[in-house]
């Protein structure tokens, strides 16, 4: 009995494990930001909206939110298991210790959830979300794979999280706590504008790591056909062109938010960002792959900058 007992929350802990590694952990984290960071700015420029009056909305938002994060990370290691084999073994499908069938019916339900909330949520909703999965799914899947074309992969991701995520998001908390009607505020439209270069970034410098596996599998990336300097020194430039685009545009575009936390803020990322990328070596998979998701919590202050200077404007 005592060794049942042990050995079944063993596997359960597994699995769980397995699940969360298969959800890619900074796409979770940079979703529930996103979201919640939305929510804060609304809470600002929604009259009449209290930050507890639409946490119930907003947890369901939420959950569509991460059903579709997961269906496209989810889809990506069910058509990538012999790349990832090489790039990252550490993921569930090419460790093993997740099979073909269970990372399919955790996609499934995920875009099941997904369309259900948007469904339930009006037009809106429901065109953000089928974009995404749509998305989603010709940068993976064939016959249109198109993360094979490196220009076309980086304006796909990109757009998910910069237009689709904070316009969608937003609008739909507008038409939930509003007058009815979808009005973008300036915050909302500055902070799309800084996470286009930031989504660029990330679209371009997540391949830098995977170089081995893009390259044996012809993937060709920007990676593959540039090198992984020249590709890492147009990310961090993109990085930059945003940081210092917020931090002399922003306190201007957004005239109700507090622009020394606006411009600040903005500026100690920068110089954050700069300190990080020092000594950083394209070829060192480990040393790169940990500067890569340095930029994702670069990219998690974002909202929290933009919210806070908003909130305390």
């Amino acid at each position: 009995m005592n060794r049942v007992a042990v050995v079944v929350p063993g596997r359960q802990a597994a699995r769980l494990g397995a699940l969360w590694r298969f959800s890619r952990p900074h796409t979770v984290i940079g979703t529930t930001v996103s979201i919640v960071g939305l929510y804060l700015i609304a809470v600002d420029t929604l009259p009449g909206l209290g930050v507890g009056d639409g946490l119930w909305h907003l947890a369901w938002t939420l959950v569509a939110g991460l059903a579709v994060n997961v269906y496209i990370v989810g889809v990506n290691q069910i058509e990538d298991v012999e790349i990832d084999r090489v790039n990252k073994p550490f993921l569930p499908l090419a460790a093993g210790d997740m099979t073909h069938e269970q990372a399919r019916a955790v996609v499934g339900a995920s875009a099941g959830v997904a369309v259900v909330l948007a469904l339930t949520q009006g037009a809106l909703e429901t065109v953000a979300v089928l974009t995404a999965l749509l998305v989603g799914t010709a940068y993976s899947v064939p016959p249109l794979r198109l993360k094979r074309f490196p220009v076309i992969a980086s304006l796909a991701i990109s757009g998910v999280r910069s237009v689709v995520v904070n316009l969608g998001v937003y609008a739909h908390f507008s038409l939930a706590f509003g007058d009815g009607s979808v009005s973008i505020p300036p915050p909302v439209w500055a902070l799309t504008l800084v996470t286009i270069p930031f989504s660029l970034a990330i679209a371009i410098l997540k391949d830098v790591p995977d170089a081995e596996g893009d390259r044996r599998f012809r993937i060709m990336t920007f990676t593959v056909r540039l090198g992984g300097r020249p590709v890492m020194l147009a990310g961090i430039a993109a990085l930059a062109l945003g940081y210092l685009g917020m931090a002399v545009l922003g306190p201007v575009l957004i005239d109700t938010a507090q622009p020394v936390v606006l411009a600040g803020g903005h500026l100690v990322a920068l110089a954050v960002l700069l300190v990080w990328a020092r000594g950083v070596d394209p070829a060192d998979q480990a040393g790169f792959t940990r500067f890569y998701l340095r930029v994702w919590k670069l990219f998690f202050l974002e909202y929290a900058l933009v919210a806070l200077a908003c909130l305390a404007g």
